[in-house]
């Protein structure tokens, strides 16, 4: 494993230091790798969904005919029904 060194304000370090005594982590190292590794995993999350997307079928145009519609739809479906 290799070594970073980071400088950081008073502030952050007091932060990063209330962050490993609430989270159960050894040290702040064991922290800033935690960090970086949710972050790696949501990145690696939404390329999957772009790949997905991509995927998906037929691209469509995207005007503001469309949206507008989609919104037409979205506030359709969250009125209340009248019985």
């Amino acid at each position: 494993m290799t070594t970073l060194n980071i400088s950081l304000p008073e502030t952050l370090q007091s932060f990063v230091e209330q962050q490993v005594a609430k989270g159960g982590y050894s040290n702040a190292s064991e922290y800033i790798l935690h960090l970086i590794l949710q972050e790696q995993a949501k990145t690696a999350r939404v390329e999957a969904l772009l790949l997905e997307g991509l995927d998906s079928g037929e691209p469509i145009e995207v005007i503001d005919d469309w949206w507008e519609q989609k919104r037409t739809q979205l506030m359709q479906g969250l009125q209340p029904t009248q019985e």
